[in-house]
């Protein structure tokens, strides 16, 4: 049975992603920091369908978490099919009120955990028949946008290291990302600015995290002969100006 991992398996995009490479046959490796409730229900869902999944627990902003992870996952797992490096921070914040502190913090989760778990785990990926890892970035990562200075900045590294690895890991591994524009608003988000949100976007309409998922399925089951890209799942709206 082929296996994946995902980073952030426990809300959100990265409890969709794992649950339908369940459906699609995948064993799951679930990572979480915090969200250890939502990762458990992906697990047994999973296990449910006849898969078995692994929940692990680290703190992916610390060198330490990192590798923990990392150690879990090859002990456990010898091949390693699809690595989803989906865990990520997203903050709101003026350029001028942003600490060094805020900056690393952000650029830790965002690009050195996938930068270094996809390091530690590539043995395990090149013990598998056909290796993908897929990295979540965001349209972001190549329009600016006000009070995001930090947050697009770890994304556009993301964007960057995804392309550098297609071409380093080739033909061996597939590296591709994923490019969410507007995906599921946050509970508390304010209704004005989403309908301004949604006035941008050519489907006017927000995307679910099953439509950024699908995508994933698609990279690991269908597409032996694409790395290296940037899949935009945004309605139309980086296509505009």
């Amino acid at each position: 049975m082929p296996t994946a991992v995902v980073t952030g398996a426990g809300i959100r995009i990265g409890k969709a992603i794992a649950l339908a490479l369940a459906e699609a046959g995948y064993d799951l490796a679930l990572h979480v920091h915090q969200s250890t409730e939502g990762a458990d229900e992906v697990a047994g869902k999973a296990r449910a369908l006849g898969r078995s999944a692994t929940v692990y627990r680290a703190n992916l902003g610390t060198p330490e978490g990192v590798e923990s992870l990392a150690k879990d996952v090859r002990r456990d797992h010898p091949a390693l099919d699809v690595l989803v490096n989906n865990a990520g921070l997203y903050e709101r914040r003026a350029f001028e009120d942003i600490s060094r502190e805020d900056f690393h913090r952000m650029l830790g989760v965002n690009l050195e955990a996938p930068f270094f778990l996809t390091q530690a785990l590539l043995p395990v990926l090149r013990a598998a028949p056909q290796p993908l890892v897929v990295n979540l970035t965001d349209i972001a990562a190549e329009r600016a946008e006000s009070h995001y200075a930090h947050y697009t900045v770890s994304k556009a590294g993301l964007l960057m290291l995804t392309k550098a690895l297609a071409v380093e890991l080739a033909p061996r591994v597939r590296v591709n990302a994923i490019s969410p524009g507007t995906v599921i608003f946050p509970e508390n988000f304010d209704e004005a600015a989403r309908q301004a949100l949604l006035a941008r976007i050519p489907f006017g309409r927000e995307g679910s995290a099953e439509d950024v998922a699908r995508v994933v399925v698609f990279l690991a089951r269908e597409a032996p002969y694409i790395s290296g890209q940037v899949i935009a799942v945004d309605g139309a709206r980086s296509a505009q100006l």
